[in-house]
């Protein structure tokens, strides 16, 4: 892999690999972030929300996302990077407070500081690296984001479906922009191989927030905990809904996670690998994780309910799309279909069938099995040695 330039004091050098303080309190606003996504699509459970709850993951992502790769070429121990740092958590702060009314009255409010944090952003970067290597890459960058911030702009001057389709093609540019090298005329395109990341602290980074959503799970899980009054059946949701937030994390975790990161790392292209497999297919499976965190609302409100459509779509469509996420990762890093993942699916279609029949509480005691059963698949197909086990 080539090595992470050190020549000027604002790239990162020795230590690249490690997350810093700093990277962590960054994150702290996309825990509200995640929070506002998640009880915005409970609070809107239909295909409209759904689409819209969407959007708004895709643009709270970009922002996270091409910030984290700003600070694998920046060294967020020195003062301009912290600058950077903490000005962008500030918007992102004011962003995750508009999510619940970016489609209504405070479009303006979402869309102004999106394009300002992505716009802005772009420009530091480009100033950072001044007779750098690396600066090109950011200055073809800067036009992508140009256009990508007028249909924004234009987004939030329409109502209804057309915010919501600007909004979509807007995050499409930028990810056609990454698909070509971001192609400007005249000044060409960038290879992936330009892209020289610490392959480690991005796998790092993108975990971070594989455990952030998760937190949203264990966040509705303790809220809803019914301490004075416990029964038989809040007892049983309580220890069910754990469960699966569990067999989440081990899915993800258990054995994929630190072996992407040495995938990435010892990749001869790991700038290509972050694209495709972090940048691309993560928020797939953030999102399944926030579509099981708002059924989970739904599970505590009334685990006995019986037949209810809403929330066994939720449930059971959340945990298809993190198995579905997590299938396509696995693929990417790997060159191989993830049968146990694939299997999983299945059986969450063929649940689907039974939702109507059965109460929330029991789906939800069917889907662990289906999660349970993906792990243990994973330790049967792919066995650890016995020096791997900590």
């Amino acid at each position: 892999m080539t090595p992470v330039m050190s020549r000027a004091t604002l790239l990162r050098g020795d230590g690249a690999d490690e997350v810093t303080n700093v990277e962590l309190f960054f994150d702290l606003v996309y825990v509200f972030a995640v929070t506002q996504l998640s009880r915005t699509l409970s609070e809107h459970h239909t295909a409209d929300g759904a689409v819209q709850t969407a959007v708004l993951l895709a643009m709270v992502w970009q922002v996270w996302v091409y910030t984290t790769w700003a600070v694998n070429y920046l060294d967020p121990n020195r003062t301009p990077a912290r600058a950077m740092l903490v000005v962008v958590m500030l918007g992102s702060l004011v962003l995750a407070a508009g999510i619940p009314f970016a489609f209504a009255d405070r479009g303006w409010l979402v869309a102004g500081t999106y394009v300002a944090m992505q716009a802005g952003r772009a420009i530091f970067i480009i100033v950072a690296l001044r007779g750098e290597q690396l600066q090109p890459v950011f200055v073809r960058i800067l036009p992508w984001t140009a256009v990508s911030s007028v249909v924004m702009l234009s987004g939030a001057a329409v109502d209804g479906h057309a915010r919501e389709a600007l909004w979509a093609t807007s995050v499409a540019i930028d990810l056609a922009g990454a698909a070509v090298g971001f192609y400007v005329p005249g000044l060409g395109r960038s290879e992936t191989t330009d892209w020289t990341i610490s392959g480690s602290h991005f796998a790092e980074r993108c975990q971070a927030f594989v455990l952030i959503a998760l937190g949203e799970s264990i966040i509705v899980i303790g809220r809803r905990l019914e301490i004075e009054h416990p029964t038989g059946h809040s007892v049983l949701t309580f220890v069910t809904a754990f469960a699966g937030a569990v067999g989440l994390w081990w899915i993800y975790f258990d054995r994929a996670a630190a072996d992407s990161a040495r995938e990435i790392e010892s990749s001869d292209d790991p700038g290509r690998l972050a694209r495709n497999a972090f940048h691309w297919i993560h928020p797939v499976i953030i999102g399944g994780i926030i579509v099981e965190a708002s059924a989970g609302e739904r599970l505590f409100e009334d685990p006995t309910a019986r037949g209810d459509a809403v929330f066994a779509w939720l449930l059971l469509g959340g945990v298809a799309l993190f198995l579905a996420g997590h299938a396509l990762f696995k693929a990417v890093v790997w060159q191989r279909l993830s049968w146990p993942r694939l299997g999983g699916i299945a059986a969450l279609v063929v649940l689907a069938v039974l939702a109507p029949h059965v109460t929330r509480v029991t789906l939800a005691i069917c889907s662990v099995a289906v999660i349970v059963a993906v792990a243990v698949a994973d330790r049967v197909t792919h066995p650890v040695a016995v020096s791997d086990e900590p």
